[in-house]
């Protein structure tokens, strides 16, 4: 008996992930579709940029200045040991453009913006303002969910490339001022070793893939969230969890891929 219920459950979880998945999909297919009305109406997209965007702008901006500053210190140790210390802008460089600044990027904006996402449209549905829509013959897709997504896919890459380029200054700092390192070198070693089509733009790419799958999945949460305190709190969670999950996940796809590819 115990083993038929844990099959049981198993089943139940899995017919339930796969559900999930499924009516995902739809709901991203229908964002697309009804997308049409919030470009007539750009300034929608524009107030949900600054939201998730601009609103994210400090943490992001601290959180590379810092990292760059961390790759700084620990490559210039790894390096000296090999008499290449002058390949430390290459390093932080390469590092930052390639995988840490999309990917930390995306779990900051994950776990700030698009958890405001998820309690917002969470906190309406709650409220009944999106049945009050509907009521009101107001597509609520196209309304409030497609401004949403294109604003976390516009302002993903733009937030990444900020993080990667912070990250750089504070890898010269680190590198340069602080330790010594020939200014010179830094910067033509970086020039010479990041190349713009394999390197920058991979990261380009990475950081919209990430934009897509993160929005999508706080919009997804929020629309589906039980309309209870307990249930925004949950989507809210789950959005965090699920967001981390993916980009990690699309991180090592999208890099195999890449790698393949070059």
């Amino acid at each position: 008996m115990p083993i038929a219920k844990t099959l049981r459950a198993i089943g139940r979880r899995s017919v339930n992930s796969v559900w999930r998945l499924g009516f995902a999909t739809r709901f991203l297919v229908m964002t697309l579709f009804y997308s049409g009305p919030s470009f007539r109406r750009f300034h929608l997209t524009i107030k949900e940029i600054f939201s998730s965007g601009v609103m994210s702008l400090i943490i992001i901006l601290v959180a590379g200045m810092f990292v760059g500053m961390v790759l700084g210190l620990q490559g210039y140790e790894t390096l000296k040991r090999y008499g290449s210390e002058s390949a430390l802008g290459s390093l932080v460089a390469l590092s930052l453009v390639r995988e840490l600044g999309p990917v930390l990027a995306a779990l900051l904006f994950a776990s700030r913006a698009g958890s405001a996402m998820t309690a917002e449209i969470g906190l309406m549905k709650a409220t009944e303002q999106i049945s009050a829509m509907e009521m009101m013959a107001v597509n609520p897709i196209a309304r409030v969910v497609a401004p949403r997504f294109w604003a976390g896919v516009i302002s993903m890459p733009l937030l990444a490339a900020l993080f990667s380029a912070m990250g750089v200054f504070g890898g010269y700092v680190v590198g340069v001022v602080l330790i010594g390192v020939d200014e010179g070198s830094f910067w033509s070693q970086m020039q010479s070793t990041v190349d713009f089509q394999q390197d920058v733009m991979n990261g380009v790419i990475k950081s919209f893939v990430f934009g897509v799958a993160v929005t999508t999945i706080a919009l997804f949460e929020g629309f589906d969230a039980p309309p209870t305190a307990e249930g925004v709190s949950g989507a809210t969670t789950r959005t965090v969890v699920q967001s981390s999950l993916a980009i990690l996940m699309l991180d090592f796809i999208l890099t195999a891929f890449m790698f393949r590819g070059a």
